[in-house]
């Protein structure tokens, strides 16, 4: 790997996300796959902030591998978002699939989300990069930690420098899981750049009996935060519903990483 293939990536700050992290350091998103309806991602949303979560995520345009599977509610879920953070101020976090969405909404939306299957959407990378605003940037799940610190050189060559990078597990020949949770990308990460970098344990696993190991791991190996797949009732998401937690399981793994945090700070 030649580090000095993306020299900005390299000489990175991290300045920007000590106002995105809470008291244990660490920056926790949570929130269903999908916005399902006004009323049920307002009760998710001070749930959320009655955990001290002050970042939910929740898809509205949903990218999928099957054109038959629910694509999100699109235009009305970003309404619905929007809705329910002038009402609760919860911040937002959602996935922008392409510039002309970016456009539309790049003023809403308080964390842009650069989704596993965009992570080499040049175009989309280089739009992101004109604006001045948190971006979190999955790694596409048959990339190498190389070609995902390439995209990230492109957001930062046009000058953003708000870059949170997010393990969310890569495809091998295991299929126990739905994909496999690449922990050691994240001290490999951390010897190349100081940009921080959290892990989505719920799309490495694609269960939900896997995450609070996987949580616990990451923050262990020295994850900034985690992006976490929270519903209401589990089982009735309407997408992804066999990696969602619920907020009872929420609330147990927070209690335990704050403990492993403090450890790993120490």
């Amino acid at each position: 790997m030649k580090n000095n293939d993306y020299p900005l990536v390299k000489n990175a700050k991290n300045n920007f996300f000590d106002s995105l992290i809470d008291d244990n350091n660490l920056l926790i998103i949570a929130g269903p796959c999908s916005v399902e309806s006004y009323d049920t991602l307002l009760v998710m949303a001070k749930k959320l902030q009655k955990l001290g979560i002050s970042y939910m995520r929740a898809g509205a345009f949903k990218p999928r591998t099957s054109c038959y599977d629910f694509q999100g509610l699109k235009d009305e879920g970003m309404d619905i978002l929007i809705k329910v953070k002038k009402l609760t101020g919860i911040k937002i976090v959602t996935e922008i699939p392409s510039v002309e969405i970016l456009n539309k909404y790049q003023n809403d939306i308080d964390i842009i989300q650069i989704g596993a299957r965009n992570m080499q959407n040049f175009e989309l990378l280089k739009r992101v990069g004109e604006i001045n605003k948190p971006v979190i940037l999955k790694r596409g799940f048959g990339n190498t930690i190389d070609e995902w610190l390439h995209a990230a050189e492109y957001i930062m060559k046009e000058g953003n420098n708000h870059i949170i990078l997010c393990e969310r597990g890569i495809k091998t020949f295991e299929n126990a899981t739905r994909n496999t949770l690449d922990i050691s990308s994240i001290p490999v990460v951390k010897h190349l750049t100081k940009l921080p970098i959290i892990v989505d344990p719920s799309h490495a696993a694609g269960r939900r009996d896997l995450i609070e190991s996987l949580s616990l791991a990451s923050i262990a190996a020295g994850a900034d935060g985690l992006l976490i797949e929270t519903h209401l009732t589990p089982s009735e998401s309407i997408s992804d519903s066999e990696q969602a937690i619920d907020f009872d399981d929420l609330e147990k793994i927070l209690k335990k990483i704050k403990k492993v945090a403090l450890l790993v700070k120490d």
